[in-house]
């Protein structure tokens, strides 16, 4: 529809100009044009409702950022953030996920927290590409045992004082396996005065940064040596599809009781449920069950993952 007044149209149009074409600020304007700084307010808000003024924004990431809409939407977290893989060697996937995790971190954390830190190689990555940023008091813990006594870079322990170093934090250790070898042991080793301060210290954790575990022989928990295939195999018919610290879940997400839960050395997901904000990190296809699962018990709040596992998750 025309304009009726074409003096009021021409003003909008020069304040307009003046603002996003020329840079003026609304008191510029204002001075200029010999009028009110909130009159120049509200002839920018009216330029926009009436379409002299259109903004586009240049998105490079819609296809994501759609996708982590309805991961949102379906699982009802809080937030998801999806990286594009289409173009990656599965080699490079861990840094991939690293890269897009760190920034996220000076997001979330603040001064004061502690941070709960999951083993695994891409919880590493993430410290990696961590760059320091000043955040007062922070202290990081692990969440469960050393998985395994070799593959030392992917251990909870190893990850907690790689972060700490970044970010020039405290941080904690816990000195036993995530597996022993009995229960007895298992019983006797969480009572231990200087591991059972530092679980204390992770089911006390604001924020937690975990792997989601899937069930096969290239899982972190096998490749360390820390659970036999066999034992894998075991858990699956129990119907396990995700491990989580010290705890499995099936497809639905519920956690499963199995024989060797008294033998693990860390939090379960029922005192991870307790971490205000969970940021779980996986990717990779063969992820895709063990991340629905993670979801659909609402075992985390911030979701990073791949354009792969996210087309397959809000398909499912």
């Amino acid at each position: 529809m025309p304009e009726k007044n074409p003096d009021r149209l021409r003003l909008l149009v020069k304040i307009c100009q003046l603002y996003y074409e020329d840079g003026l600020n609304q008191l510029d304007i204002a001075k200029r044009l010999g009028i009110s700084r909130p009159h120049v307010s509200r002839m920018l808000t009216a330029a926009k409702n009436e379409g002299i003024v259109r903004i586009a924004i240049h998105n490079p990431f819609s296809a994501e950022q759609e996708l982590e809409k309805l991961i949102i939407k379906k699982f009802g977290i809080q937030d998801a953030l999806v990286v594009d893989s289409s173009d990656i060697a599965a080699s490079r996937l861990h840094s991939l996920l690293g890269r897009a995790s760190a920034p996220l971190l000076e997001s979330v954390l603040k001064d004061g927290d502690i941070v709960g830190v999951m083993a695994g190689r891409t919880i590493g990555r993430v410290a990696e590409e961590l760059d320091y940023f000043p955040v007062a008091g922070l202290h990081f813990v692990p969440l469960v045992g050393g998985w395994g006594s070799d593959g030392e870079s992917c251990h909870a322990n190893s990850n907690a004082t790689a972060f700490a170093n970044k970010l020039k934090s405290k941080y904690s250790i816990i000195h036993a396996p995530a597996v022993v070898a009995s229960e007895e042991t298992g019983l006797l080793l969480r009572e231990e005065p200087e591991i059972a301060k530092v679980l204390k210290l992770a089911q006390n954790c604001r924020v937690a940064i975990v792997s989601i575990g899937e069930m096969s022989e290239q899982a972190t928990m096998v490749t360390s040596g820390s659970f036999k295939p066999d034992e894998v195999n075991d858990l699956k018919e129990r119907g396990a599809a995700a491990n989580l610290c010290a705890s499995f879940v099936d497809r639905d997400g519920q956690e499963i009781s199995f024989p060797g839960a008294n033998r693990m050395i860390g939090l379960t997901v029922r005192e991870l449920r307790g971490i205000p904000s969970v940021i779980g990190i996986a990717g990779g296809t063969g992820k895709v069950e063990a991340v629905t699962a993670a979801l659909r018990g609402k075992w985390v709040d911030i979701l990073v993952t791949d354009t792969v596992v996210a087309r397959e998750i809000v398909s499912s």
